[in-house]
């Protein structure tokens, strides 16, 4: 028999400590979805009621402006969680789209579920205030080198962020994560190249 959700029962066992048998518990009433490439889960004006556990595949999040240029803001591969955190949290609409950029297995995880694991496991409540935590501080990060780093700097974290997008990924979306056009990101890869640099 196939294990139900193995991803996320290794991530909560490993992250959070939950046991077999709150695990359990926990997954009882989860539900799941599989998409194709380009199918849209959130859009914005729509309240984001869940996060997305992805269990196989890579979606993003992402805004256009008004001049239709998108705005990537995260990536999330096999094991990470993305979500519109304000809209959830406010009840507000969205600002964000989520996406599928390859065909993508995922999990609804709702604030039910965060209240029921906070009830039956301490170390989970302890994970979710760190991992709460650590959100920010990546925000804080991302901003910092928005602001002021170069591009070859924005790569290298990106690189060690995401070691798994950068070849599952076109170009241009990774330069748009960056804020940078994909002919800079181009000259950064060559520059790198010429120095030996192999991120694989």
């Amino acid at each position: 028999m196939t294990l139900p959700f193995p991803n996320l029962k290794s991530y909560l066992q490993s992250k959070a400590g939950i046991t077999d048998n709150q695990f359990e518990l926990l997954t009882d009433n989860l539900k799941t979805a599989t998409i194709e490439k380009g199918a849209v889960i959130l859009q914005p004006g729509e309240i984001c009621n869940h996060s997305f556990f992805v269990e196989q595949g890579l979606l993003r999040s992402y805004t256009i402006d008004q001049s239709g240029k998108e705005h990537i803001i995260q990536f999330a591969t096999e094991s990470w969680i993305i979500s519109d955190r304000s809209s959830t949290y406010f009840n507000e609409p969205s600002d964000f789209f989520i996406d599928a950029v390859e065909p993508t297995t995922f999990i609804y995880l709702d604030q039910d579920f965060i209240h029921k694991a906070a009830e039956i496991s301490a170390s989970f409540r302890v994970f979710n205030e760190r991992a709460l935590q650590n959100h920010i501080r990546h925000l804080q990060k991302r901003i910092n080198l928005l602001l002021g780093a170069t591009a070859e700097q924005r790569y290298l974290d990106f690189i060690k962020l995401y070691p798994d997008v950068t070849l599952r990924v076109p170009q241009w979306m990774i330069a748009s994560y960056l804020g940078i056009t994909p002919e800079s990101l181009s000259r950064v890869r060559k520059e790198l190249a010429k120095r030996n640099f192999n991120p694989y």
